[in-house]
């Protein structure tokens, strides 16, 4: 519908939308010539300065009329695709009683906003769903007839993030679309988790981001396995190792690679000391000896909740802090004191020969070679050091991976790069079915739980990626899937004039021919402003009508992503725009 408020000029409410099509006079659009002092991420910058957003306080943001277009068209995307793959759409409380998520062992992550009712009972508000979804399930779900089912939404969830920051990265309050699926048993688990990668694939395709789909640690979800789509960019918190075909990609708390070993030499017959004065760090060590790191020993000493640990690594490697924590769980770094009482020295002296009531985890890397290690006095250290042979430990990966070293699967090289996680992907099992009570009946009348998996993806965070992928100098430069308008027409003159009626036409027929079209149409608006505008919120195509437009032309165009201008005809421009527009990537 397009009417004028009561058909009053000096009551200018902005009118109704036209198909899909929006004039611009009256409607909210704050834009910005500055971006925010403490935005840093391109995505935050330009985000505000378009006026997609704007911030309420520290991680909690409102969407704008134009950023809500945008947010819509992923959400549109993300249910067309979880429609087609069978799943159905539900609406699940924000707010839930504390004691379903106590029945899984959740409550209270340090994550989870916590509260009480009036009457005094815990509440939490929602940082995922699957709770919620088992306890469904176990209430609706009776027989193995009724299986498998896949169940989604596209809901508000909260976390309490210590770190807001980066506009919508990392925020407190966030929409998500989540879906579980509901199996009989692992094959069929199996088969919903792909059809959730083929739905995933497409919507990422569609959305015209460039994404990654790399392996995963399953964290606080649980669960036997997981996936992240990852979505390169200098803004994100994450890092991935992966080749470049493709054939090996994971989040660099998981990766694993095959590290070149250094000319080690002979093996001498047993360790020998000798004296490093001074020499408390790898570095020191390296010019000390003049060996390369990778031929000396790494020590981390960090104490868990059950006990001392003595952590191993090349000296050209790093300890990643979360796979030493799936060995040993919650942790931290021993204080000088608790060193010197442990090993009888300093750090920077420390080594696994001789160490008594420690727990020592030895990587990988460590089992080929001899080493240079701490001698466990200060300023001494031992050479020709062999694990096995001089000291025993357990051995599992616990190291970061570095860029060069090659696949495990193909032995093509690796490489690091920085990514935002758009969406996660788990296989759950029964870790939440079990405790919940969430069973079926089989042929035979046996009760088994649910096989579930679950399925996130961040619209914002797509939004977000899609800008840090696609900007320059001038602005955002949206893939076409999620532009807010695909043509933008900047109207040179008064709405009154003889460009302005003819405008008033092309707007009409191109919304009719479903091309969607912001029409700025802003009376008092200088032609530079709106230029600058323009290119700020970064439509595809951007067509210009001025008084010199008619009655010949040409007609302007210029497609925004490389600024290119282009000359269409006055006459069949409606068909001149739309072939243009097919083409612009």
């Amino acid at each position: 519908m397009d009417t004028t408020p009561h058909g009053d000029a000096a009551w200018p409410m902005a009118r109704g939308p036209h198909n899909s099509s929006w004039r611009l006079s009256g409607r909210l659009w704050p834009t910005l010539r500055d971006a925010p002092a403490d935005a840093e991420a391109i995505s935050h910058k330009l985000m505000v300065r378009a006026g997609l957003v704007r911030q309420l306080a520290s991680g909690l943001y409102s969407w704008l009329p134009l950023g809500l277009r945008v947010l819509e068209r992923v959400n549109t995307i993300l249910r067309e695709e979880m429609d087609a793959i069978g799943a159905q759409e539900v609406s699940l409380p924000v707010m839930h009683p504390a004691e379903i998520w106590e029945t899984t062992g959740r409550y209270p992550l340090d994550e989870q906003f916590g509260l009480e009712d009036r009457g005094g009972r815990a509440m939490v508000l929602a940082m995922t769903h699957e709770e919620i979804i088992t306890w469904h399930a176990a209430r609706e779900i009776r027989s193995y007839r009724e299986l498998p089912q896949s169940w989604y939404q596209i809901q508000t969830k909260m976390r309490d993030e210590p770190r807001p920051k980066s506009g919508m990265l990392r925020v407190r309050e966030f929409l998500m679309k989540d879906s579980y699926s509901l199996d009989r048993d692992e094959v069929g688990l199996d088969r919903s988790y792909d059809l959730h990668i083929t739905a995933y694939d497409r919507i990422f395709d569609r959305c015209g981001v460039d994404w990654h789909r790399v392996e995963s640690d399953t964290g606080m979800m649980g669960g036997s396995g997981a996936h992240e789509y990852m979505a390169p960019s200098p803004a994100g918190e994450d890092v991935i190792a992966r080749t470049a075909d493709g054939s090996y990609a994971a989040n660099v708390e998981l990766a694993v690679s095959r590290a070149a070993d250094p000319d080690f030499g002979e093996t001498p017959a047993s360790p020998e000391e000798f004296a490093t004065p001074g020499v408390g760090t790898i570095d020191g060590l390296v010019d000390f000896t003049g060996l390369e790191p990778a031929r000396l020993a790494k020590s981390v000493v960090v104490i868990a909740d059950g006990g001392p640990v003595l952590a191993l690594v090349r000296g050209s490697h790093a300890v990643h802090e979360k796979k030493l924590a799936r060995l040993i769980g919650n942790h931290r770094p021993a204080h000088d004191g608790e060193i010197q009482e442990l090993f009888g020295a300093a750090p920077g002296s420390l080594g696994p020969c001789g160490a008594e009531g420690v727990r020592i985890i030895a990587d990988p890397t460590l089992e080929r070679g001899h080493y240079v290690v701490g001698a466990n006095r200060d300023g001494a250290h031992l050479r020709g050091v062999v694990l096995g042979r001089d000291f025993t430990a357990e051995v599992a990966d616990i190291r970061e991976v570095i860029a060069g070293e090659e696949s495990v699967v193909d032995g093509a090289p690796l490489l690091l790069e920085r990514v935002i996680e758009v969406g996660n992907i788990f296989k759950l099992g029964t870790r939440y079915s079990e405790p919940l009570g969430a069973t079926f009946l089989d042929e035979a009348g046996e009760e088994h739980p649910i096989m579930m998996g679950s399925y996130g993806i961040g619209p914002a965070r797509i939004v977000a990626a899609a800008i840090e992928q696609g900007n320059d100098e001038a602005g955002i430069i949206w893939p076409a899937a999620l532009a807010p308008f695909d043509v933008h027409i900047v109207l040179i003159g008064r709405p009154d004039s003889e460009q302005g009626a003819w405008t008033e036409d092309l707007y009409r027929e191109l919304s009719a021919a479903g091309v969607r079209v912001l029409f700025d149409d802003r009376p008092d608006v200088k032609p530079g402003e709106k230029f600058v505008e323009a290119e700020l919120l970064g439509c595809p195509l951007r067509i210009t009508v001025g008084a010199r437009t008619l009655p010949d032309g040409p007609l302007e165009a210029q497609i925004r992503r490389g600024r290119e201008k282009r000359e269409l005809p006055v006459n069949g421009a409606v068909d001149a725009i739309r072939e243009l527009l097919s083409r612009v990537p």
